[in-house]
């Protein structure tokens, strides 16, 4: 039957794929189809086993060269040696392997939160699953702006329109409606199908699942999709690029060490295997697994805070945004929209009741049926249903309402359709029980450039046409009002005192849609918007409101002190969005605001220079949004835009951070976004900042630590052959310190919790380096200090007369500084007493294990002859630990004065 889906009436294929139009399938009955069916995906490139990932950590050039000195020491009678240093390979292979597997794990989970979802009728009711979870028979429900989840014959289609360019090429969106079509009929031509990976750009339809998986046509010709490679974010490029510098700086000292060494009389061997060990540990190979681990758990702790990153070049742009440009409904505010305030007529009428909850009561001086006509207009220009404890309540069963206070009411729908819904049903009108004696037969969906939504019901073969939107447009359309219980007349100044209505509404924050209707000549004509939408009787207005998020404020506050520009986007009327902007503290004293038809009048040039005044953005379209991210793009900010809709996704994609809504957001927007907010809340786009400006830091940190350290290793080796010295350190104590003090403690550096101040600075620029702000003289000089710290306790040891000796203590005093020294990468504002020594229990553990470690190579019987070392006494441990802090020491003094001075300049300019 593949391939001929279009060609079977709908009861025929309906009962065949064994499902029903209203109920769908069942749950078990879908649970057997996915065993049978397998997966709704596409075939994926076979994973990398595990043990290629292990394998993979060996095929480093200087860790090949290690295992070839280890091989070398075996044939000369070396084998404690060989045997150590394979233990020490291997357990950084481990290591290595580890945080791949972890970096590996965490996108997978990332594609997870973002994947696709579906909407579909189960058991009767509707519901959301994975797309993956489709099987053929499924009910999907389809809507604007959704991805097509599988091949679909169309059973019901309102005004739709899918656009298939990823399929056929054509990049007109294409009609479809129900029937059967002839075989031979072209894929382009399909017009009763859709397809799996093609959008939906208008309207709304309902679809039966014919095919999942590798069975659709996308899947039929899946060679031409490449799942594409994860791209490295530019600070992982940078960061390449410096591992390149600092390999060929690292080789070329160690080269010079073991030619210096080699000239001296050491030992070639010895010195060849010290020059491979030095490389080894002076090379910051854990670097780039580090970053990505980092960025990873970053990413992690976002999804804790409800921001899902999709792309992880996103996680260091956030630190650098400067601007916000946030959607008003649901992101500023609740998004649990109640009817306040209604103008009847021309009738003033206050709306009591709170929440979704469908009773309340009509204050004010109107007539009867005036108030009947809005309520019924209201209640079936709507796609929302009302539900309680998810079950679905029709009129039938309004008198249980509120019959149980503890139970939970909610809109199924979008929340202004649901307040238009509730507000009906607190006045007696239930759309279920209208709809007994009348029925849809047709509907033109809401669209942002339109502003208006229109039903058309039949009842005994006359129609009407019921439209709700913005008031100005719906004004336009209207030639009658509806007063008294009569059609009458519209003037203009009536229409005048209507707009008074709406601007003194609008002026109390509620948002205003207005309702109208017509009673269509010679029953419904031909179905289109222009013959429908016009000669409209007016109704009244619906005034709402849904108030601003209390910790929106606070973020919006938040957002402000770190130095970002909070922009409110909205459909709303100016007043309504000035006087929200206003409550949420983003419109204030020389703040703007521009409409839509303002924008339209200006050009790119004018539009740049107003948008660094505008902060408000009222009565504008989705296309608009494009133009105010280029706008401020061109005046040098990082701009994050929010964005649901289909007509969002080319402004989300164009912004610096594309940010797009978990709950209300369209597939294609979720696709073009960097970030989804799982929760739909501006808040959580400031957390996704701080917690993206808290990565950077840790970033910076553990760059700090190990350059820090790799200095100090490298200086010490150097600084000794170039005076003469005899070698302060073995191959093995190399190895070994790079493993103690490279491994656990610069990853517990990767999750370290932000400074507390981190979000009263301003951001970062994009263009600095990641050594930047004295970064990279720090490093230099307490590299400096370690070294030469190390090169005095080896010294003091020479001058007892026992090198063993002497290379213990310059052994333990290495790795003890660079121990002490990681409490003071953890931040480079603040000491440690300022951030606690226990802030961070991840890093405390690393610490103690690598201590112990160190000391059970020291004492332990056994293995002191592998690492040549002697037990030292009291006073060689007072002088290796009075060495060791001081690096440490030093930089929290400079960090003081540094912080005083950055006050004093801060008191000077206040």
């Amino acid at each position: 039957m593949s391939g001929r889906w279009h060609t079977i009436k709908e009861t025929e294929l309906l009962e065949k794929m064994g499902t029903g139009l209203k109920n769908g399938l069942d749950e078990e009955e879908a649970a057997n189809r996915l065993i049978r069916f397998g997966r709704n995906e596409l075939a994926k490139p076979p994973k990398v086993p595990l043990w290629q990932m292990f394998l993979g950590q060996f095929k480093d050039f200087m860790v090949l060269v290690l295992l070839a000195a280890t091989v070398i020491s075996g044939f000369l009678g070396e084998w404690a040696d060989a045997v150590t240093i394979m233990i020490i390979v291997v357990v950084n292979a481990v290591l290595g392997f580890v945080q791949e597997y972890r970096a590996e794990k965490s996108m997978e989970a990332l594609k997870q939160l973002t994947a696709p979802e579906a909407k579909v009728q189960r058991d009767g009711q509707e519901k959301r699953i994975p797309a993956i979870a489709l099987v053929p028979g499924d009910i999907v429900l389809l809507e604007s702006g959704d991805k097509i989840p599988a091949d679909l014959r169309l059973l019901e289609a309102h005004n739709l329109a899918i656009e298939e360019s990823t399929l056929t090429g054509e990049s007109v969106p294409v009609r479809k409606q129900p029937g059967i079509l002839p075989e031979g009929t072209g894929l382009g031509d399909m017009n009763n199908m859709a397809f799996q990976g093609t959008v939906v750009t208008r309207g709304r339809g309902k679809g039966l699942v014919v095919a999942t998986g590798m069975a659709t046509e996308m899947g039929q010709i899946a060679g031409l999709i490449h799942s594409s490679e994860e791209e490295a974010t530019p600070l992982q490029r940078r960061l390449a690029q410096l591992g390149k510098i600092l390999v060929s700086s690292c080789l070329a000292i160690c080269a010079l060490v073991v030619a210096v060494g080699v000239m001296r009389g050491e030992p070639a061997y010895q010195m060849f295997l010290a020059g491979v060990s030095l490389a080894v540990a002076a090379i910051p190979e854990g670097l780039p697994a580090i970053v990505t681990v980092a960025l990873a758990v970053g990413v992690q702790r976002m999804i804790k805070r409800n921001a899902i990153i999709r792309k992880l070049r996103a996680v260091e742009t956030l630190g650098c945004s400067t601007v916000i440009c946030s959607d008003k409904t649901g992101t500023l505010t609740q998004n649990e929209m109640t009817v306040r305030k209604i103008i009847c007529g021309l009738d003033l009428v206050d709306v009591s009741g709170e929440g979704y909850i469908p009773q309340g009561k009509f204050d004010g001086s109107y007539h009867k049926k005036d108030l009947q006509m809005l309520l019924k207009a209201a209640a079936l220009c709507n796609n929302s249903g009302l539900a309680q404890d998810n079950i679905s309540i029709g009129g039938l069963f309004r008198g249980m309402a509120g019959s149980k206070k503890t139970r939970e009411w909610r809109i199924n729908g979008d929340p202004t359709e649901g307040a238009l819904l509730v507000m009906s049903a607190k006045g007696g009108v239930w759309r279920e029980h209208i709809e007994l004696k009348e029925k849809r037969i047709a509907e033109f969906p809401f669209d942002s450039d339109r502003k208006r939504m229109t039903v058309i019901y039949r009842d005994a073969g006359a129609a009407t046409a019921y439209v709700k939107g913005a008031p100005d447009i719906i004004l336009e359309h209207c030639t009658k009002i509806y007063r008294n219980g009569r059609v009458l007349p519209i003037s203009n100044t009536i229409k005048k005192e209507i707009i008074n209505h709406y601007c003194g509404l609008a002026d109390q924050a509620l948002r205003v849609l207005a309702l109208a209707y017509r009673e269509l000549p010679g029953g419904a004509g031909k179905l289109n918007e222009k013959n429908i939408e016009q000669d409209l009787v007016f109704l009244g207005l619906a005034g709402m409101i849904d108030p601003p998020r209390p910790s929106a404020v606070k973020a919006v506050k938040t957002a402000k002190r770190a130095g970002i520009k909070t922009v409110m986007i909205t459909g709303d009327h100016q007043l309504t969005a000035q006087a929200v902007g206003r409550e949420l503290g983003i419109f204030g004293k020389g703040s703007r605001v521009l409409t839509g038809a303002d924008l339209e009048c200006l050009s790119d040039d004018e539009l740049r220079r107003e948008a660094a005044y505008v902060s408000v953005y009222a009565r504008v379209s989705p296309h608009h949004k494009l133009r105010i991210v280029r706008a401020l793009k061109r005046n040098g900010h990082i701009v994050a835009m929010t964005g649901d809709g289909v007509n969002d996704a080319p402004a989300v994609k164009e912004a610096d951070i594309g940010i797009s809504m978990g709950i209300a957001g369209t597939d294609v927007t979720k696709e073009a976004s960097a970030m989804v907010l799982a929760d739909d809340n501006f808040t959580t786009i400031v957390a996704a900042v701080e917690e993206g400006r808290g990565i950077y830091d840790n970033i910076r940190k553990f760059i700090r630590y190990l350059l820090s350290c790799n200095v100090g290793e490298v200086l010490t080796m150097l600084a000794a052959v170039l005076a003469g010295l005899p070698l302060p350190l073995l191959p093995i104590q190399i190895l070994w310190m790079n493993l103690v003090t490279d491994g656990l403690p610069a990853m517990a550096l990767g999750v370290d919790p932000s400074d507390r101040d981190i979000m009263f600075r301003k951001p970062r620029d994009p263009r600095e380096s990641v050594f930047s702000h004295g970064l990279a003289w720090r490093i230099i000089g307490s590299g400096m200090v370690i070294g030469l710290g190390t090169i005095a306790a080896f010294l003091v040891g020479l001058s007892a007369g026992d090198l063993d000796q002497a290379r213990t203590m310059a052994f333990n005093t290495l790795v003890f500084s660079q121990l002490f020294y990681v409490f003071t990468c953890r931040s480079e504002f603040h000491t440690i007493i300022d951030i606690g020594f226990f802030s961070n229990s991840y890093l405390i553990l690393a610490v103690l294990i690598s201590a112990v470690l160190q000391l059970a190579v020291d004492y332990l019987p056994v293995l002191q002859p592998i690492f040549h070392t002697v037990a030292l006494n009291g006073s060689e441990w007072l002088i290796v630990l009075a060495i060791s802090v001081a690096p440490a020491f030093i930089s929290t003094i400079f960090k003081h004065i540094q912080m005083k001075t950055r006050e004093k300049i801060m008191y000077l300019r206040v």
